[in-house]
């Protein structure tokens, strides 16, 4: 890992999303807020993203884009960017990861690396 991708931490809160899901028609509706750090001396723009979505049956979903939201935010050196999104599994569990693709103001481009986090109904898993 470069000290470019190590500056970068990232951290995920997951929720699952009760009153949007439907079980009998196999929606399972999750929510994720991630927080992105900065904690190298320079700002970083968050340019692109990638996300693997894998659900309980081994079903495969590739996203991939431009920023986050809408938005490519410059998150400034000590600081941190938060947002929301969600995704809809098919099963009631799912593993999420993926990378973010960052660039430097000098142009330096690199990945900070989303490390894998689980989706899961409450109660699943013990």
């Amino acid at each position: 890992m470069t000290e470019l991708e190590a500056s970068i931490k990232i951290e995920v809160k997951t929720e699952y999303i009760e009153d949007q899901s439907s079980p009998n028609d196999e929606r399972y509706l999750f929510r994720y807020t991630i927080t992105i750090i900065n904690l190298g001396k320079d700002p970083v723009t968050l340019k692109t993203r990638h996300w693997s979505i894998t659900d309980a049956n081994q079903h495969l979903s590739v996203v991939q884009g431009a920023g986050v939201v809408g938005e490519t935010p410059t998150i400034e050196a000590d600081t941190a960017y938060q947002y929301t999104s969600g995704t809809v599994l098919e099963t009631p569990l799912g593993v999420m990861e993926g990378s973010y693709g960052m660039v430097t103001e000098d142009g330096t481009a690199f990945n900070a690396t989303i490390p894998p986090f689980r989706l899961s109904v409450p109660g699943l898993l013990h």
